[in-house]
Parts: structure tokens; sequence; C-alpha cells
């Protein structure tokens, strides 16, 4: 098949084509490697009045410590809280306190008639009886055979019936001691005094805030089980807070924390005593207790808090502006690099911690290179045009 030519017409519009192209390419702002041919991004070439729309970095490294924002709960410091389990059995006559009471350590709390705390007392009184007149008779047979006026064996027998009735007054005492009497009237019991029998106090472990009452007048109670308050010092609690993923390395004993509770008043500050050594299975995370002072009563328990935690430890690595890094349409980082000829490439980089407003670069820069800080969208639209 034979091609006829083209007419004048089209000869004369091929060629301003070809010149168009070349021209193109000529004036164009990137500038390809030197017998490459590529699809991707070209270097970015700016005129000098261009140039002060940017502003570059010389990237070096720096010291840093990384700061985690979580989500936390406030629980009570478990080692100034104690649940008040009834120590005798019997029905509840008398509720002594409130919720929001604060109470002293040994304060009464509720008043219960219990034939447990009948009995103890009367174990002790009948313990105090036994061990007087064992006593003595161990101390009158100690004269006489010392006189020779009994045997050595009537002597021994005497010496260890006083020796075991004090053991049996002093296992009525501790009896006494668990049921939380108070000295005063374990003294009125060694002295002979009438007692309102059957009426057992129910006093306070630790000093604190009475922050659970589970009991009320006529409820039965039984010994060891039956929960009656809960009494924390509420001047100190402890923030809970929820770590994940490689969080879970960055926090260690001793960091500061700052506990933002969401009124808008100024953060708690706190420290972290612990770091959990088991993941939740349920959330998947770690939780470090921090410990915050609470002496204005601002934390309260199972409230939701933000807290922030600051590293102790020292870091070193590369870390640049947020502004200077970009995202490609596969939304994967990237930076603006000055090359050696003055043009400015894209250059693929890893994002690790954030610091501020700036972030931390494992891979991908060198020291003493030159990055766009302030100007990368610009430059970014002059390349996509």
């Amino acid at each position: 098949m034979i091609r006829k030519p083209l007419p004048r017409a089209g000869r004369l519009t091929t060629a301003w084509l070809t010149v168009a192209l070349a021209t193109l390419t000529g004036c164009s702002s990137t500038t390809p490697d030197a017998g490459t041919q590529t699809n991707g991004p070209q270097n970015v070439t700016l005129t000098p009045a261009q140039r002060t729309s940017i502003h570059l970095l010389a990237v070096e490294p720096a010291s840093y410590h990384t700061s985690i924002t979580t989500t936390a709960i406030v629980d009570f410091d478990h080692d100034r809280s104690t649940q008040v389990i009834a120590p005798f059995s019997g029905p509840v006559t008398r509720v002594l306190v409130n919720l929001g009471d604060h109470v002293s350590a040994g304060q009464a709390l509720a008043m219960v008639n219990s034939p447990d705390f009948t009995s103890a007392v009367g174990a002790y009184r009948k313990a105090l009886i036994t061990a007087s007149a064992a006593d003595a008779v161990a101390g009158n047979d100690r004269f006489l055979y010392a006189h020779q006026a009994i045997s050595q064996r009537e002597n021994a027998d005497a010496q260890a019936a006083a020796v075991s009735a004090d053991a049996d007054r002093t296992a009525a005492l501790q009896g006494l001691l668990a049921l939380h009497v108070d000295p005063r009237t374990i003294a009125a019991i060694r002295a002979g005094k009438p007692l309102v029998l059957g009426q057992g106090v129910i006093r306070a472990p630790i000093a604190g805030t009475v922050v659970e009452k589970t009991i009320a007048p006529g409820q039965t109670l039984s010994a060891g089980t039956s929960p009656c308050f809960t009494i924390a010092d509420t001047s100190r609690m402890w923030v809970m807070a929820q770590l994940f993923g490689a969080d879970i390395a960055r926090v260690h004993v001793g960091d500061s924390a700052a506990i933002d509770t969401g009124d808008g008043g100024a953060p708690l500050t706190g420290t972290v005593a612990n770091v959990g050594a088991v993941i939740d299975p349920d959330t998947r995370s770690v939780s470090a207790r921090v410990q915050v002072d609470n002496a204005d009563g601002a934390l309260k328990r199972q409230m939701y808090v933000q807290a922030r935690i600051q590293s102790r430890e020292e870091y070193r690595g590369l870390l640049i502006p947020v502004s200077a890094v970009l995202r490609n349409d596969e939304n994967l980082p990237y930076v603006y690099v000055v090359a050696a000829d003055g043009s400015y490439a894209r250059r693929s980089v890893t994002l690790g911690t954030r610091i501020g407003n700036r972030v931390v670069i494992p891979q991908g820069l060198r020291i003493g290179e030159e990055i766009v800080v302030d100007g990368s969208i610009f430059l970014n639209f002059i390349e996509t045009q």
C-alpha cells in the first residue's frame, strides 16, 4: 500500500508541535537525570525570586524526650483504702456515719447487737480471773518450795498451770482485738466494770473518708463476710493510664505525668509508680499507675481523664518540623531535600515519634542535608503543574 504524502498544512502542524514540545522540555521546572527516562517526580528548580518563598533547615541530631498522651481512669490509692468487713455477726442497731464523712482511725462506725461480742467479753473476763488465781498459786508455791514445804513436782505443776492460764488470757485478749474492741472497753473489763452486753462496735481501721456504705439499721451481718463500709484517703489518688503498642516500652517508673480532668483547670501533676506486666485481653493495653496528689478533691473514682506522660529517658535523633512533611498519592510521607545542583528533590522518609511540632525521622535523611521546612506545598504545586 502506498502512503500519500501529507498536505502542506499537515506538515506545518507537525513541525510546530515538535518545536513546542522541545521548547516545553527546555523550560520545564524539572531536571531529569541524564540519560534516564522516568515517569516519577522530578527535581524542582526555582528562580531566585521563587526561592524567597521557601525556608530551609540543615538536618542535625538533637536530644529529646518522648511524650505520650492517652486516656486514663481514676481509682483510689489501694495502699490508702480498705473495705470494712463485719468482725462479728448480728443485727445492726445504729449506723453512726454517712457517706462523705471524714473519720479517724478507731472511730465508731456502727453498733451491732452481737452474741459474738458477748461471748468474747465473757471469755476474757473468765481468762482474767483464772490467770490471776493461777499466778497467785504459782507465786505461793514458789515460796513454799524454796522453804522445802512442798515437793518439786507440786511446784512445777503450779508454774505450768500459771503459764497455761496466762496464755489463755492472751488468746482471749486477741479475740477482743479481732472484734475491734477499743482500749477503753478492754480497760473497763480488766477493772471489772459492767458493760452493755451485746453491743459490738464496728470501728474504722484507718483514717479517711467514708466512700461507700452498704449497711442499714436492722440488717443482719455475718462475721467475716458482710461488707459494711469502704474508707479511703482521697488526698492521693491513682490514675490508671492505658498504654498501647510501642508506647508500652516508652513509659518507665519515675516518669512525670500531667493529668487533664477536662474542666478547664490547670493539669494535675503526678509520677508513674508502676507499669503493668500483663496485657489486658479485652483492651490489649497495659496500665501505668500514676500517683497524683488530690488535696483539692478534683479527682473522683471512676472519672475519665487524659494523661500526658513525659519520659525521663533522653533520646537522640534527627528531628524536623512537622510542616516539612508532605504525603504522596499513596499517603506515604516525603520531604523536599536540596540537591547538589540546587534543585529540590522529593525524598521518602520514615516518621517516628512526634515531639510537639517536630517529628523524629529514623530513616530517609542524613546529617547536614538541607530540607524545605516552609514552602513545601509551593514546591509541590510547581512540580504537579
